[in-house]
């Protein structure tokens, strides 16, 4: 491990969502549950459009000892499409692809799924220890409003519509599947009493 855990910790609360990481320090200094995977059990770190999930994945990897997988980034290396074009042009296809290529991903592995995927795909992370990424509305809707780059998903109402019913939509779906906060998985790394 090139960083201590709590340096690690430390860099991982440096990449979330500003707006959660003053409540979060708080959590983590509280003691309470804490969750770490199983060996063998493949790690997913799911979790809303701009959360976060691909900047966490390299800290969550050297912090597991484990290399990571951008799913996004691997669909986009085996199609030789971009994603902004496959979902506007044959989303299905896309979603196919999405949960097919999750799927042949080797077990025991660490992967950062899409913003769909949680929502989209639950069976499909059944026996994976899948780890939410946090993200504010506040903070999601900045993001998206700014990064022109990320597919439209619903291009038959207006960007601000959009963003907010797919987040409250998606975080009702999120709310059904089983997944570790981001709280509940650090703390393992984190001395009893101590606070990164």
């Amino acid at each position: 491990m090139k960083g201590k855990p709590e340096q690690l910790v430390e860099r991982i609360l440096d990449a979330i969502d500003p707006r959660l990481v003053s409540s979060l320090r708080e959590e983590l200094g509280r003691p309470g549950a804490l969750a770490v995977p199983e060996v063998g059990q493949t790690v997913v770190l799911a979790g809303h459009r701009t959360a976060g999930k691909t900047r966490l994945l390299p800290l969550v990897g050297e912090l597991l000892e484990r290399p990571g997988v951008d799913l996004d980034a691997e669909l986009e290396r085996r199609s030789g499409r971009t994603l902004r074009t496959w979902v506007a042009e044959e989303p299905r296809s896309f979603r196919q692809a999405e949960r097919a290529t999750f799927l042949e991903l080797p077990r025991g592995g660490l992967v950062a799924v899409g913003g769909g995927f949680l929502s989209l795909h639950p069976e499909a992370l059944a026996g994976c220890f899948t780890l939410l990424v946090p993200v504010s509305f506040e903070t999601y809707r900045e993001r998206l409003l700014v990064d022109s780059s990320r597919p439209r998903l619903r291009p038959g109402v207006t960007l601000e519509e959009e963003i907010s019913s797919l987040f409250h939509q998606r975080e009702a779906l999120h709310a059904q599947v089983p997944t570790v906060s981001l709280a509940t998985f650090l703390r393992a790394f984190v001395p009893p009493g101590g606070s990164p």
